[in-house]
């Protein structure tokens, strides 16, 4: 069952001088307890705590927990989609991917629990996840006849790889620290880890 109240005007207290800047500290906010918690278990209390803001105001904006999610799970896949114009580069392409999760890990963690979780709380971005999915295949099919990649290579299954390996330092944060000596949050392993993603690109294609 989501966790919503009946949408109200904020009372005069309650009034910020800057809605957008209120509703961007909710979204942050959101963000650092759905990716920690998932969203069974995050609480709007916690989300508005963390925020400094009055729960109510989470109605008011966003329509409660449920929309609040929903905004929050879909929010990477336009800026994602922007990399992938069909003259980028495998290579670049996958390397912009890797810094975009690695530098900002809340939203990493959440796109990892949106994709682990089960139920009627998944489907919030699952939308917006399969438009995207959509875009970035056309993309994989438009490099492979640039020939970033090997014609016998599946696009599909290439596209899987790649988003795993751009993820991995944040689903395996302790084996990439332990194999690399490096904090994989560090400024310095992401520039790293984004560069090598790059190299393999560039060998897919045999340069």
């Amino acid at each position: 069952m989501s966790e919503t109240t009946p949408r109200r005007a904020p009372r005069p207290g309650e009034r910020q001088r800057d809605p957008e800047r209120t509703k961007a500290r909710i979204f942050e906010a959101a963000k650092a307890e759905f990716g920690s918690k998932g969203y069974a278990a995050a609480r709007v209390s916690d989300i508005a705590q963390r925020a400094g803001v009055n729960k109510q105001l989470i109605s008011y904006y966003f329509g409660g927990k449920e929309g609040l999610y929903a905004e929050v799970a879909s929010e990477p896949f336009s800026g994602f989609a922007a990399m992938t114009t069909a003259d980028r580069p495998l290579a670049d392409v996958v390397a912009d991917f890797a810094r975009s999760g690695l530098s900002d890990q809340d939203q990493a963690r959440l796109f990892l629990r949106e994709n682990m979780a089960e139920g009627t709380a998944s489907k919030a971005g699952a939308e917006s996840q399969r438009e995207f999915l959509r875009g970035q295949l056309e993309y994989m099919r438009a490099r492979q006849e640039a020939g970033d990649f090997p014609s016998d290579v599946d696009p599909k299954t290439l596209l899987l790889m790649l988003m795993a390996a751009a993820s991995a330092p944040t689903s395996l944060p302790r084996i990439a620290e332990a194999l690399t000596g490096e904090d994989p949050s560090s400024e310095s392993f992401v520039e790293y880890y984004a560069e090598q993603l790059a190299r393999v690109a560039r060998h897919l294609s045999g340069s």
